[in-house]
Parts: structure tokens; sequence; C-alpha cells
């Protein structure tokens, strides 16, 4: 699929990941919907990008579709783009001191990363599924989240780790239940970005992370996301597949 002319929606696009695949895909020609939580910010963000902005709690089912009509009432046509960034990294061992619990934890970070994800994918691939097929077949393009912790998740990471996880496990079959669309599927899974939540680390910490990365040793940048996501677009027989992107990173327990 051609990047010029189309229309994405990106969620978490106010920050880090999402805000670097919004530039990114703007400046190749596509009318970029960022949906986050932080109204401001992403307004904010729109504004310097030419596109357009929507508060939205991915995790409630009524924000995530009124923020999909919204896009399609302001650009004229559904989105054939949908990238799923909005997401919380909250750690906490599954019984941590004095015996507590982090049940609530792990309800949460299922509910934005996860239950988010779905439900901003679902209401966008409803409006997909209505466009005429372009010359490839192709209907629109998803791509979610994912994390390298899916694979090789640390220590206190078991919520994390669990949504990102489900997100991986998702994308074949659900490639395979919109091949017949022409809707295609896929993830990526990033490793240590200069996101920043990183960049509020201490000094000493970071390099202790950034010595984790065999090549190139140093943290990804969030701009390679959005090259990354605009290489899965363009390309249209990858489908169904969960590609990370680490510099060859293995995250080790702790």
């Amino acid at each position: 699929m051609q990047l010029d002319g189309q229309v994405a929606i990106v969620t978490g696009g106010a920050s880090g990941l999402g805000e670097a695949t919004a530039r990114y895909l703007a400046s190749k020609g596509v009318d970029v919907a960022i949906l986050d939580f932080n109204g401001e910010r992403a307004r904010e963000v729109a504004a310097e990008i030419g596109g357009y902005s929507q508060q939205c709690d991915v995790s409630d089912p009524e924000h995530a579709a009124n923020a999909v009509t919204s896009t399609m009432a302001r650009f004229g046509q559904a989105a054939r783009i949908c990238v799923n960034c909005a997401g919380i990294g909250h750690a906490a061992r599954i019984v941590g001191r004095e015996g507590k619990t982090s049940l609530d934890l792990f309800r949460k970070v299922i509910d934005v990363n996860l239950i988010g994800t779905y439900n901003v994918m679902t209401y966008a691939i409803q409006g997909m599924m209505e466009l005429p097929p372009l010359e490839t077949g192709e209907r629109g393009v998803v791509i979610n989240t994912s994390s390298a912790a899916y694979q090789d998740g640390q220590v206190g990471q078991s919520a994390y780790a669990a949504s990102k996880g489900a997100i991986a496990s998702m994308c074949l079959p659900l490639a395979r239940e919109l091949a017949r669309p022409g809707i295609r599927v896929n993830a990526i899974a990033p490793g240590l970005f200069n996101t920043p939540m990183m960049e509020s680390l201490p000094e000493e910490t970071t390099a202790a992370i950034v010595a984790n990365v065999p090549f190139p040793a140093r943290l990804g940048h969030p701009a390679e996301f959005g090259r990354m996501v605009a290489a899965i677009v363009e390309n249209p027989y990858l489908n169904g597949e969960v590609i990370r992107l680490d510099g060859a990173t293995r995250l080790p327990p702790k």
C-alpha cells in the first residue's frame, strides 16, 4: 500500500513511539489521527503535523468507537492504516513486600495494553471493511505494538509481558480471519527505545541497559519504529508477522 494520501489512526500518538510514528507517517503524506489519553499533548502534536487529534481512553469501547467515527468524519473516509501504540508499562511482583498482591495492577495493564488495542482495532477494521480494495487487493493494514518482553520479560513484568504476548499471539489468527476482506495484521515487538520513560532514568541505569544491546550498541530511536511501521504498510506480502526491532537484544532476568 502506498503511504501518500492514506488516512491513519495512531493510538498513543502524543508521545514516544506513537508520536514518532505519527510524525513519520505525516512526513510521507499520510493524514494522521492521533488518539491519546493526553488530549492536550495530542492536539499539540496534531497541530504540528497537520493532523487530527481526539482525546481517547482506549480501554473504554465507547471512547474507541467515537474516536474512530470522528476520524472518519474529519477526513471523509475510514482509515486504511491503524497503528496501536497506546500502552502502559507498570511493573510489580505477583506478591510483593509484606505479602501485597498486584491483581489490580495486572487488570489495569491488560485493560489498557490488550483490551485497548482490541477496542480500537475492532472499530478501525469495521471501517476498513467498507472501503473499496486497492489495486493490491488490500483494504487496510493493522499494526499493533507488542514488546521484546513478550518473549523475555523481566522480573516484575508478568502483567506487561502477558499483555504484549497476547498482542503477538492474536496476530496470525487475525491475519487469517481478515484475509478475505484484504486486511493485513502485523505486530512490532520493540526492544529498548529512547522514549520519555527511558530519558527519566539515571545515567548509570541507562548505561547498564545499553550494555545489553549487541548492535547498534544504543537505545533505538523512536523514528526507527516509525520507519518500520511505514515499511510494513508498503510491503503487501508482509502479513501475520511479529517483528522484533531490538538490535539483537535479549533482556536479562532483571
